[in-house]
């Protein structure tokens, strides 16, 4: 019997998670840049700040998410303190209208929401009607939750194990608290925690003291996850979690006392317990906001001296725009990331360009610089790789699965790329300047042409990374012949300087045609950024192979485009 029961109950909780997970993936797909953009606009007026806080909160119904959003404007200096703390006690307080709404007897809903919610996302056109329909099963999933866990909870408070346990927990308030914020901590969300709560009120499995006590727990385990997943690096991202989180163990210490009278208080306006539950869960974070509110410059500015920035010189290699609060919104997060790549491409294209410099000055100094750059292109990579691969865990339309594949493409050959520059170039650089060689005038001249070429065209490649334009694309691709012949026609010309017996040539030979095929290697690297984009339009061939076996004998083709492009 014990069994069935928890393992009925876990059941229930686990699909209350589940439901609450779709109806938070569904709006952030749907609306998750809209909500970003309308949290970034309150950026001065304390007032406003809570407003916005309570409105994105209602519509995500994840206090968590809006910390880490407006955490993240105010690490990055778009978003003041003062208004970001007023935006989380607005968050605090939007989070118990969705509890509100499910405190009353809406379970005949369920039923309409699943059927609304499955049509709308397998039958749905647009992307954001099938996103809307995803919320509409979540609601409706979190409803049927709450009949399984009360159907379930019933029959239990008669049981003698269900009275025992009833007698070891609602005695102690201070550990229902705990045991409120270790569920609330683990579920990532108030609102579950609350849910759950209000069953087992409703069921008598709780005295109405020890629900108000879970409830305390409960807005006090939700603070808990923004201070953790914080960057804990940055003390500017620290400072408002970690101020909210204040704020909660600072109300909590205060209600605690007061928890019986507050309790006879509520069962004076509704005896329903599971109303009790949802009114003191709206009353609480109401009173916290209202209180706050009024020494919040202060209090921020208590923060910013408690936590100051620590002046280091900035890590190169650490990401500038992989934010985690926007993975739930794939488009959005995908520029982020195609951002990063760009990152990443400034780096590359930086050292490209002294590679030549560390050549013709023998500057050791500066053959480690690139070397160090490499490190830093190493790392982006891999962030940019963790991070889309994250993007990916969710469901995504055709094109945004595309676009994925095409970043991580362009990231992987920046990656070659700079492997190249370090492993290949630089060792040559090392070896000209270690045995002093020299190259000879007309070699150093087509070296430099023949990089300014390479540079140039790694310009086009990030142009057409991010614009997708099939014109560049095909100037790309066009401009990897005229390499291959800059290439044949500058081995050829050093190999007449050998035959003249020129001494400068002589000693570099080997280096000089070393340099001209790491060059052409990474421009091999940078077109590649345009297959995609032609295949896309359709305009690149399924097979360069096969048009080549089926040429005449003796004559060679060369990659062809479709519709006449060449």
């Amino acid at each position: 019997m014990a069994g069935v029961i928890i393992l009925d109950l876990m059941g229930g909780v686990a699909l209350l998670l589940w439901g609450l997970h779709m109806v938070q993936s569904g709006v952030l797909r749907a609306f998750g840049a809209d909500l970003r953009h309308f949290l970034g606009k309150a950026l001065r007026n304390r007032f406003r700040a809570f407003g916005f806080g309570v409105v994105v909160t209602a519509i995500l119904q994840s206090s968590t998410a809006t910390a880490l959003m407006a955490s993240s404007f105010a690490a990055s200096g778009l978003l003041a303190l003062t208004p970001a703390l007023a935006i989380m006690l607005g968050a605090n307080v939007g989070t118990t209208l969705i509890v509100q709404v499910l405190s009353f007897n809406v379970d005949a809903a369920a039923p309409v929401l699943l059927v609304v919610g499955l049509v709308a996302f397998k039958r749905g056109k647009a992307t954001r009607v099938r996103d809307l329909g995803r919320v509409a099963i979540g609601l409706g999933l979190m409803l049927l939750s709450l009949h399984i866990l009360l159907d379930t909870l019933a029959p239990a408070e008669d049981a003698p194990f269900v009275r025992t346990l009833l007698g070891q927990i609602t005695g102690e308030p201070i550990l229902n608290v705990l045991l409120g914020a270790l569920f609330a901590w683990a579920a990532h969300s108030s609102v579950a925690a609350v849910i759950l709560v209000m069953s087992l009120s409703y069921s008598h499995f709780v005295t109405p003291v020890a629900a108000l006590a879970l409830v305390l727990g409960a807005n006090l385990g939700s603070a808990i996850n923004p201070v953790l997943e914080s960057n804990r690096e940055d003390r500017a991202a620290q400072r408002l979690p970690i101020g909210n989180l204040i704020n909660r163990i600072i109300g909590c210490a205060v209600v605690l006392p007061f928890l019986q009278p507050i309790s006879n208080f509520l069962g004076t306006i509704d005896t329903n317990q599971a109303r009790q539950a949802a009114d003191f869960h709206t009353l609480f974070n109401l009173a916290a906001a209202a209180i706050f509110m009024v020494p919040l410059r202060a209090y921020a500015a208590l923060l910013t001296r408690l936590l100051p920035q620590r002046k280091e010189a900035p890590n190169q290699g650490a990401p500038l725009y992989l934010d985690a609060t926007a993975l739930g919104t794939p488009p959005l997060a995908l520029t982020s990331a195609a951002r990063e790549v760009l990152h990443m491409g400034d780096i590359v294209e930086s050292m490209l360009r002294q590679t030549m410099t560390a050549f013709l000055t023998n500057d050791r100094k500066l053959v480690a610089e690139i070397e160090q750059m490499d490190d830093w292109v190493d790392k982006l990579h891999e962030a940019v790789k963790r991070y889309v691969t994250a993007i990916t865990r969710e469901s995504l339309d055709e094109q945004s699965a595309r676009r994925a594949m095409e970043i991580i493409a362009f990231s992987i050959n920046l990656e070659h790329i700079g492997d190249i520059i370090d492993k290949n170039l630089m060792e040559l650089a090392s070896k000209k300047i270690k045995h002093r060689l020299k190259f000879s005038a007309e070699g150093a001249a087509e070296l430099q042409s023949f990089h300014r070429g390479v540079m140039d065209n790694l310009k086009l490649a990030l142009g057409v990374f991010m614009s997708g334009d099939s014109t560049i694309a095909r100037q790309l691709l066009k401009e990897k012949v005229q390499i291959r012949e800059a290439e044949r026609s500058a081995s050829e010309s050093h190999l007449a300087r050998l035959r003249e017996g020129r001494p400068e040539s002589l000693e570099t030979s080997s280096l000089h045609l070393d340099v001209l095929r790491d060059l052409k290697r990474i421009h091999s690297h940078i077109c590649s950024v345009a297959y995609p984009v032609l295949e896309a339009m359709g305009e690149l061939q399924p097979s360069r192979l096969t048009a080549q076996q089926t040429a005449p004998r003796g004559v060679l083709q060369t990659p062809r485009l479709d519709h006449g492009h060449s």
